[in-house]
This record gives structure tokens, sequence and C-alpha cells, in this order.
């Protein structure tokens, strides 16, 4: 079975973080799109690095994943946050038991704005905790609370993303995508 997973970006997201992503689950054979939620398919990221997404979100919003997932990155994350058709898929993705994701400053900006972390145990940054309410913040680099994954920041990226494939696509494929990375 292949597996779909959705990464959204903004201007401003951050660079290790997204290609982090697109790089590990593409080793595990999900299929990722990149999708912009800007008026253009050619982004920077947060420290200069240009990006082509493969599609507009728009284009995309009919479309099933089993996986939508939000880099960090402080600009891109208020993005992401301010855009009302991301919100309502990841609310669907959310309610329909389906995984969703973000990494840094997203979970405390983005999924918080998106109310999709009640009463669930999450991380993020630490530095954006303050912004957290009516969830568990959990101090550590990645927290897996049903089909919400979290992790806190650009040295958890590796982490986050194998958690990502091992919640997609099994132990086995974690372990082998783990292994080629020469990753324990």
């Amino acid at each position: 079975m292949t597996f779909r997973a959705l990464i959204a970006l903004a201007e401003g997201t951050d660079d290790l973080q997204t290609v982090m992503l697109i790089d590990v689950l593409r080793r595990a054979q999900v299929e990722v799109v990149v999708a912009s939620i800007e008026g253009r398919r050619m982004l920077t990221c947060a420290r200069g690095t240009r990006l082509t997404c493969d599609a507009m979100l728009v284009d995309l919003l009919a479309q099933p994943f089993d996986l939508i997932a939000l880099p960090g990155g402080a600009v891109g994350v208020q993005h992401l946050a301010g855009h009302q058709p991301l919100q309502q898929l990841i609310k669907d993705q959310a309610a329909t038991g389906r995984l969703f994701a973000g990494i840094a400053e997203a979970p405390a900006v983005a999924l918080q704005a998106f109310g999709v972390l009640r009463q669930r145990r999450m991380t993020c940054l630490p530095s954006a905790s303050h912004q957290l309410s009516g969830c568990n913040f959990v101090d550590q680099p990645v927290v897996v609370d049903g089909n919400c994954i979290t992790a806190q920041g650009s040295g958890a990226a590796l982490a986050f993303a194998l958690a990502l494939v091992e919640q997609l696509c099994g132990k086995a494929t974690r372990s082998a995508v783990a292994g080629e990375l020469l990753v324990k």
C-alpha cells in the first residue's frame, strides 16, 4: 500500500525541517506532495533555501492524505496559521482519525489555532509553549498522541520524520530507513 503525505509550506518555512521531512518520507516510499499556500509554487525558506512546491494547496483540497505535516519557521507558521483552507483540511484530518503533525512553532501557533490539540499530549519549540492552552505540553523531542505527532524543533527533525514513517508504514520500514541513514 502506498501512503500519501501532504507537507504544507509558506514563505519563511524552516529549511532544515522541510527538507528533512520530504527526504525521510520519500526514502520510506511515501508519496509526498509538497504544497504551497502562497500564490506561487516557488518559495523561499527562512534561511534562503528556495524550494519549488509540487502543487498549490487550493488544488488539493478534495484529495485525501494519510498524513498532513507542518514544518516550523516563525514567519512561515504565521502564514500557515492564517490559511483557512489549510485549517479546514487539518480539522477534517483530525476528526477522521488520519495523521496530522507539526514541528517547532507549528504545533503552538498553527495546530493550536486550528483547535486540534485539545486534551492532547504534545510538544513544540519550548519557547513557543506559552501560547498553548487546553493541551498537555510534554518536554520531549517527539510526542505521539493518537493521530497527532509533534516535535520540538530542528534538533528533533530526524527523529520526528522517522516517527512519521513509523506511524504511517510501521516499525520495520522505520528501521530500514533509519539504517539507511546510519541512525539507531
